[in-house]
């Protein structure tokens, strides 16, 4: 038995799917060319556009880069933009630095 989808994972990937589904359809592209374009079957592209959860994310990023997109895909999760990643990080800061003694390793 699998772990139900947490409702707003659901309606994320349900979006996602839908924006893809548009994205496509304002390129003039049908479900098959835009399979074929990525390398998979026209039932992948529907399981896509659907949401469906189990979908791999190389098609995803396959994709995004036939939309001209892929730099979006780069940015989910920017470490340099990962706010609480980098208040978590300043909280382990040392208040002081000393210099390390004699015979103990150095920098």
């Amino acid at each position: 038995m699998t772990t139900p989808l947490p409702l707003p994972v659901d309606r994320a990937l349900q979006k996602l799917g839908a924006d893809l589904s548009l994205a496509r359809r304002r390129r003039n592209l049908t479900q098959a060319m835009l399979a074929e374009r990525l390398g998979t079957s026209v039932m992948t592209i529907r399981r896509m556009e659907s949401g469906h959860p189990g979908t791999a994310l190389q098609y995803l990023a396959r994709a995004l880069h036939v939309f001209g997109e892929l730099d979006k895909l780069q940015q989910l999760l920017d470490t340099a933009q990962d706010t609480v990643g980098l208040i978590l990080m300043d909280e382990r800061v040392p208040t002081r630095v000393r210099k390390p003694k004699p015979g103990q390793g150095s920098l």
